[in-house]
């Protein structure tokens, strides 16, 4: 049984950080459908929600058939989810001149952080996915260290030549740092809270138009609410006594990070490439 005492006070305060910031980060997608010219009223604001749930339950319940897989899905696509919203103020000429920073970003949270704090991201998968997939999984990533560590490296070469890219370069350092110096869900805290969900709320909140500010501010409460009354569900009865201390962490990250991927699928759907078809200007 992994030793959860490894699981510092500063651990807990990275996931309260997570589950509070990770829920209103998704909770403007209806403004966002919105913007795309999702259709108003009722029904269709029903059939909204209705298929946006539906999503974010199918991926909760394939977790639970098939863990393994599911964690690689989620690993799979936070990297271009996160590597495309690092990168998206960037006015680049076009989407080939910016694979490779999309590349080195996208690295960040699915091979940096794994690597560098394999010892203690082990317990974490072990709690997702078993023990030995686990440590199945973390060797499959360890192989790709090196040809990421090139591409960020290539990155480093490309920015001498397109100085735009320097400022997202010299993030990714301060977060790859950060991936070396601290504990896996304290740095993972940091970049999904002050990095990846802060730019993407600011810039959706700039987009709506002044008069939808107040109605997407009470959507965004609400879906919060409701999402934070759902993990209670979970929390309370479906994962049973969870008055032992050997229960709580492994509960907690199952919480956490189930449903960070029950709710990044239709939210990358969403925002990654409905969003992005229709409209250049597209946020994370």
């Amino acid at each position: 049984m992994p030793d959860w005492s490894a699981l510092s006070n500063a651990s807990f305060l990275a996931i309260a950080a997570i589950l509070l910031m990770g829920v209103p980060h998704g909770g403007l997608d209806g403004a966002v459908a919105r913007r795309v010219g999702w259709p108003s009223g009722i029904l269709p604001w029903v059939l909204f929600h209705l298929i946006y749930l539906l999503l974010a339950a199918s991926v909760a319940g394939l977790w639970w058939l098939y863990p393994l897989p599911s964690l690689m899905f989620f690993l799979l696509i936070s990297a271009v989810h996160f590597g495309s919203s690092d990168i998206r103020h960037i006015d680049a000429p076009s989407a080939r001149a910016a694979w490779l920073p999309l590349v080195a970003h996208g690295g960040l949270v699915v091979i940096a952080i794994p690597v560098l704090q394999s010892a203690a991201v082990e317990p974490l998968f072990a709690a997702l996915v078993g023990a030995d997939n686990s440590l199945w999984l973390l060797q499959q990533i360890d192989q790709l260290l090196l040809p990421w560590g090139l591409s960020v490296f290539a990155y480093v070469i490309y920015t001498v030549y397109q100085p735009r890219w320097r400022g997202p370069l010299l993030n990714l350092i301060v977060l790859i740092a950060l991936a070396y110096l601290l504990p896996p869900l304290v740095s993972f805290a940091l970049y999904f809270c002050l990095w990846h969900s802060r730019s993407h709320m600011l810039r959706i909140w700039r987009s709506i138009a002044t008069d939808q500010r107040a109605r997407s501010a009470r959507e965004t409460i609400a879906y919060s609410l409701l999402a934070y009354a759902a993990g209670a569900v979970y929390w309370f009865y479906y994962r049973g006594d969870l008055t032992s201390l050997t229960a709580l962490p492994p509960a907690l990250l199952q919480l956490t990070f189930i449903g960070l991927a029950a709710l990044t699928v239709p939210h990358m759907l969403l925002v990654d490439i409905v969003h992005g078809q229709r409209d250049k200007e597209h946020y994370d």
